[in-house]
């Protein structure tokens, strides 16, 4: 028998049924997500258009105790309009109000929500120098808000919720409320909140990596190389002392909390100088409201030094250019190819579900919590032993279904991690 199409009044009545799982899964992302404490400030930025969701997260974090709660909002059309109508150098400087508001709140000891929903377009044919600029000078003139950040001083999630720009990219050949509809299922669906108790859930999920961290931390590999039929044959050399992590992260001191909701992966920061050959794209790049897709990269000495795209070519020069660190890679993720988002078969337009669909690479930062000791070193001391500094972290992704990983060893024998898309043991 053939389903009959969702009309405009199922997916009104679908959303009503939906309720009860949205109030769940923002509690899920107050009390896993960020995992707030009570009487901690918590910071939620949200677009206007999820207003509503951004409401319940508020009523969920009192709720849960938390101090508090400060809303940030943003507008894509407002933001467009901004780039649009000042000049690149106005991207250059943060105004002083902004820079002491995140700064502030940061050292506050805040958490930070992120609401990700925006049009995957949004910027299409704004100068992509304008929003690398402003994203350059958020993270170099806001350092205690970006080491909160990028040292996990100050618990953060991202996690995604429906606008209507977005949910037509997904889901083009339906009315807007269904897509609206669609999208907010697929969302709950891929992070595990569908169900009657997603914090339960997310424990159990987050056992699951235990498996596969325990794996590549006790081999230790001096590399890993990748090898895809679309061209992909790219060598990456990895630190002395990397660390493979995944799920749950920690602040340095002992605060449970999930990066991303949702998530897959497992990761570490390779080293700076030490990626050689070229790798393709397998899924498109969504960038500051820009396309890439049908990309390639080609590095020599840990540098990109070369790269192409058939969409997308400036954006993906303007990420390159954003500083010195911004040709090196900063993250490695291995995730399989049987994973929810993958099998969802959902091109979700998005990197926080894209990355967790496939194995990723990311340009720019690297992590401290991948090497040991790295909470108590600098970034300059993080980068003289291969932990790589920028004011930018991009991924982007290339599992391709016939990716095939080789981990090499110290002394230069080789063991399969991935075989076609997914780890050699499953």
């Amino acid at each position: 028998m053939i389903k009959a199409a969702l009309t405009v009044e199922d997916a009104k009545a679908g959303m009503r049924s939906l309720a009860p799982q949205i109030e769940r899964y923002a509690s899920l992302i107050v009390r896993k997500g960020v995992h707030v404490k009570p009487g901690q400030e918590l910071v939620i930025m949200s677009p206007v258009e999820t207003a509503e969701f951004a409401r319940t997260l508020v009523r969920c974090a009192y709720e849960a105790g938390a101090g508090h709660v400060t809303v940030v909002w943003s507008d894509d059309a407002v933001t467009r309009l901004t780039y649009e109508n000042n000049e690149l150098s106005y991207f250059e400087q943060m105004p002083e109000w902004q820079r002491t508001q995140y700064e502030t709140l940061a050292e506050a000891g805040a958490c930070f929500v992120f609401v990700e929903g925006s049009d995957p377009e949004a910027l299409k044919g704004v100068d992509p120098a304008k929003p690398t600029a402003a994203s350059r000078t958020r993270n170099t003139q806001c350092q205690r808000f970006r080491r909160g950040l990028d040292f996990n001083i100050n618990p953060w999630c991202i996690a995604g919720a429906p606008v209507a720009p977005w949910a037509r990219h997904v889901f083009p050949d339906v009315p807007e409320e269904v897509a609206i509809y669609k999208l907010w299922c697929a969302i709950l669906s891929v992070s595990r909140a569908d169900g009657e108790d997603p914090e339960s859930a997310w424990e159990l999920h987050d056992a699951t990596f235990e498996k596969n961290l325990r794996f590549l931390n006790e081999h230790h590999f001096s590399a890993l190389r990748y090898e895809s039929a679309n061209g992909t044959n790219l060598t990456v050399g990895l630190t002395d002392r990397h660390i493979w992590a995944g799920g749950r992260s920690e602040t340095p001191d002992g605060h449970p909390f999930f990066p991303n909701i949702p998530t897959e992966e497992v990761f570490t920061s390779p080293h700076r100088e030490h990626a050689d050959g070229i790798v393709y794209s397998a899924l498109p790049l969504i960038h500051a409201g820009n396309k890439v897709d049908d990309f390639w990269l080609r590095f020599e000495g840990g540098r990109v030094v070369d790269c192409g795209a058939r969409i997308g070519a400036d954006v993906l020069q303007s990420i390159l250019d954003t500083d010195e660190g911004a040709r090196r890679l900063g993250e490695v993720a291995l995730i399989s190819k049987n994973t929810p988002i993958r099998e969802s078969e959902t091109l979700f337009y998005d990197t926080l579900y894209d990355e967790n669909a496939s194995c990723h690479l990311a340009l720019g930062v690297g992590f401290p919590e991948c090497y040991a000791g790295g909470y108590e070193m600098t970034p300059v001391e993080l980068r003289a032993c291969g932990v790589n500094t920028s004011t930018t972290h991009v991924d982007f992704m290339i599992g391709a279904d016939d990716l095939n990983i080789t981990g090499i060893m110290p002394d230069g024998s080789e063991v399969p991690v991935f075989v076609n898309g997914q780890w050699s043991w499953e």
